[in-house]
This record gives C-alpha cells, sequence and structure tokens, in this order.
C-alpha cells in the first residue's frame, strides 16, 4: 500500500512523470475555479442572492471575522491568502470520500509547499506593513542574542506546518485502508466521517496558524497580538 500519491505515476508527458499528487490537485484548483466562475457569474447588487452565493458569502464573512478577531483589526489583505489556503486543503480533504481520489494534502510535498507558501508570506506581509526596518528588527527583539533563535523559530513554524498537516490527512487514509480489508462494509463508512471532520479541523487549525504568524509579523511592538506570540 502506498502511503502518498506522489509514488503513483499516472503519465508521463515529454518524459516528466506526473503523479497522483500533481493531477489530484489540478483537479481540486479547477473545481474552486468552476465553482467560483459559477457562483459569482451573476454577482451584482439587483441581483437576489441564491443559496450558492449565501453559503459563499457566509464562508468569507467568517474567514474575515477570524482574521480581524486575530489581528484586532480588518484583515482584508489577509483574507484572499488565508481563504485560498482554507478552501483549497477543505476541498482536497472533503474529495476524500469520492473513490479513487488521493487528496494531495495526503503528500508530504503538497503541505511542504503550503507551509512554504506561509513561510514567504509572513516576511511580504511583515515587510509591507512594517517597513524593511521595522520587520528586521523583530529579528532581534528582545535582544541581538535571540537573532539565531529567531530565525530557527521561522523555520520551525513552517516545519511543523507541513508535518502536522501530512500526518494527520495520511494517517486517516492508511487507517481506512487498513480497515477496509478488516471490516470493508462498516468501519470505512465510519473512517470517512471521521476524516472529513479531521480534514475541516485540520483546514481550520493550518488557516489559524498562518494568519497568527503573519498577524504577529504585522502587528506594532506593544499590540495585543505580539502579546499573546511572546506568551
Amino acid at each position: 500500500m502506498d502511503l502518498t500519491p506522489d509514488s503513483t505515476i499516472v503519465f508521463e508527458a515529454w518524459g516528466i512523470p506526473i503523479n497522483a499528487t500533481i493531477i489530484s490537485t489540478w483537479i481540486v484548483m479547477a473545481l474552486l475555479t468552476g465553482m467560483s466562475m459559477v457562483i459569482t457569474r451573476k454577482l451584482r447588487p439587483e441581483v437576489p442572492p441564491n443559496r450558492w452565493r449565501t453559503m459563499l458569502e457566509v464562508i468569507v464573512q467568517g474567514i474575515e471575522g477570524q482574521i480581524a478577531e486575530i489581528g484586532h483589526r480588518p484583515g482584508h489583505g489577509l483574507l484572499y491568502f488565508v481563504g485560498t489556503l482554507f478552501l483549497f486543503i477543505v476541498i482536497s480533504n472533503l474529495m476524500m470520500v469520492v473513490p479513487g481520489f488521493r487528496p494531495p494534502t495526503a503528500s508530504l510535498s503538497t503541505t511542504a509547499g503550503l507551509a512554504l507558501s506561509v513561510l514567504i508570506a509572513v516576511p511580504i506581509f511583515g515587510i509591507t506593513s512594517r517597513g524593511l526596518g521595522g520587520y528586521l528588527k523583530t529579528y532581534l527583539e528582545p535582544s541581538v542574542i535571540m537573532l539565531p533563535f529567531n530565525i530557527i523559530s521561522e523555520f520551525s513554524r513552517g516545519l511543523s506546518l507541513a508535518i502536522r498537516l501530512y500526518g494527520n490527512i495520511m494517517s486517516g487514509a492508511v487507517i481506512a485502508a487498513i480497515l477496509l480489508g478488516v471490516a470493508p462494509f462498516f468501519f470505512p463508512v465510519v473512517m470517512d466521517m471521521l476524516g472529513l471532520l479531521t480534514g475541516l479541523i485540520q483546514a481550520y487549525i493550518f488557516a489559524i496558524l498562518a494568519t497568527v504568524y503573519i498577524s504577529s509579523a504585522t502587528a506594532e511592538p506593544n499590540s495585543p497580538e505580539n502579546a499573546k506570540e511572546t506568551q
């Protein structure tokens, strides 16, 4: 049994192997793009909202509310980044119930890429908000001695994000496969339900942690979110 979809080669294009992780990632991206085009094609003030638009607005407002609560200020710029991460992980994890579909989040390369995007976003948002000098100064707080530890802390955050998401999704898929061989009629249904719940929780945790890291980089030195980060 393959533990990761990376090892499953679907086809080759110009000598480049295309594995199941890439295919499932394309499927999720196409699904998100298609859903957004269908839901927002009549997005005008004079058009009454349908149930899909209402659902989308509830999701967007929920994400925006969480960002504002964590950052203690409106987070319109952060909404697009964190919202994209959340929706990609949610759809990927929910589609694990589709027979034959291997979620891309069950691959360490995908979760590492998501974590790397957060690591890159932290200094970008930090420099945009506080300036280059103000952001680099955070690595010297509370003293110069903390410089190497602060740098290690940045990379350990990304590593923990990748390993946490990968470990939970991959382990759920492996356990479901084992129980499918033991009791093929009952346990897989239960595990799929638990897998869906775990997938939603992991998407929420990933998005919240990304918001906390970025809010900490963009906050003023004595702001509440920096105080929480240092506790």
